[in-house]
């Protein structure tokens, strides 16, 4: 008969794996492998997810991990931007292909005349030239291919040839508009050429199951991943959640018992925690959420309270004063204010070292 996991039970299983049930002393490459990158839209949220998750995390860290190339910024899951280590991009660049190339349907009428067996080599052509912003790479092939769209050029350019973003001394490791380079270049070989979904799967449990084939699709954007998983089945445990479900495993991975303390947490814009189910009552309840994200499709960021995202946070530094404003969904108990003001303070020294006050507030 197989076993059932209640929300709670896949809510702490998921957080064991995700370094938020207590603060791991691993460095930092090592914490990016085993979540299986962090969304990285923007430069500053892995930061202050990687600060959640370790014990002693410096900035200092992760900027060391981006120089020396053990970790990059790159074009990964759902065609958005992922902190992967280089070991990974290498890894599985090419099993996420053919999700990329569907990617390219959102331009509609836009690629007219966009051929990519021209447009890439010349794209990858510019690129051995050296760095380039996107904003030079579009300018550039537009002269080349001026009867296409110089946004349709770059989109292309983005999700057909494998770049890494250029990291600096900027505060969050890169400039707002950043080079782009060849991630064979910068990482010393191209990535395999096998697709090994299977691998990836395997790492996708490691870092978010017991979890579904709806949920691995949601998180990778493959269509494969339910064929993968079927292969895999054999070498996997089989479980059910409370709607009849089936979720895969690994079979030594950790499943904590329901009652383990989960601490408060919060978690950046985009972090992947909110992003990498399908069915995410595990994380956030149904009715909550909505309020993840923006009209402009931006993330926002939760704070955790045993376990859970119980709402929304922002921060603002004015007159060395640094300002952290929780804006929960629904009233907490003082016990979690107690402990959220807490985090929030040490979240705000980590943000702001220079702030002669801190205030953590919770807005209704």
């Amino acid at each position: 008969m197989v076993e059932t996991l209640s929300v709670q039970a896949l809510n702490r299983a998921t957080l064991a794996r995700q370094l938020l049930l207590r603060r791991e002393g691993i460095p930092v490459t090592e914490a990016v492998s085993r979540l299986c990158g962090m969304q990285a839209q923007e430069p500053k949220p892995p930061f202050l997810g990687l600060w959640a998750r370790l014990d002693g995390f410096q900035a200092s860290d992760l900027h060391a991990a981006l120089q020396d190339r053990s970790l990059v910024r790159a074009t990964m899951m759902r065609a958005t931007l992922h902190l992967m280590t280089g070991a990974d991009y290498t890894a599985f660049r090419t099993a996420m292909q053919p999700m990329l190339d569907g990617a390219l349907r959102v331009l509609g009428d836009r690629a007219k005349g966009l051929d990519l067996q021209k447009v890439v080599p010349a794209a990858r052509a510019l690129l051995d030239e050296g760095p380039r912003t996107f904003n030079e790479v579009r300018a550039l092939l537009q002269e080349r291919f001026p009867e296409v769209n110089d946004r349709a050029l770059g989109y292309a350019v983005r999700l057909c040839v494998p770049l890494v973003m250029l990291p600096t001394q900027d505060r969050w490791g890169f400039p707002r508009a950043a080079q782009f380079t060849l991630a064979g270049g910068w990482l010393g070989s191209e990535p395999s050429a096998g697709a090994a979904v299977e691998e990836l799967m395997l790492r996708y449990l490691a870092a978010y199951g017991p979890a579904s084939a709806a949920d691995a699709q949601t998180w990778s954007g493959l269509a494969a991943t339910g064929e993968a998983l079927e292969r895999l089945r054999p070498s996997l445990r089989v479980f059910a959640d409370d709607r009849g479900r089936e979720l895969f495993d690994l079979p030594d991975a950790p499943r904590p018992g329901e009652d383990v303390p989960a601490p408060a947490r919060f978690l950046p814009e985009f972090d992947s925690l909110v992003l990498a189910h399908a069915d995410r009552r595990r994380v956030i309840a149904d009715a909550h959420r909505p309020s993840l994200t923006t009209k402009n499709l931006r993330v926002r960021a939760v704070f955790l309270w045993d376990g859970l995202a119980r709402g929304i946070w922002d921060t603002e530094y004015k007159r060395k004063v640094a300002t952290l404003r929780m804006r929960p969904f629904e009233p907490l108990p003082q016990t979690a204010v107690d402990e959220l003001t807490v985090e929030g303070e040490a979240l705000l020294r980590f943000l702001e070292p220079d702030a002669k006050q801190t205030v953590v507030t919770v807005e209704t």
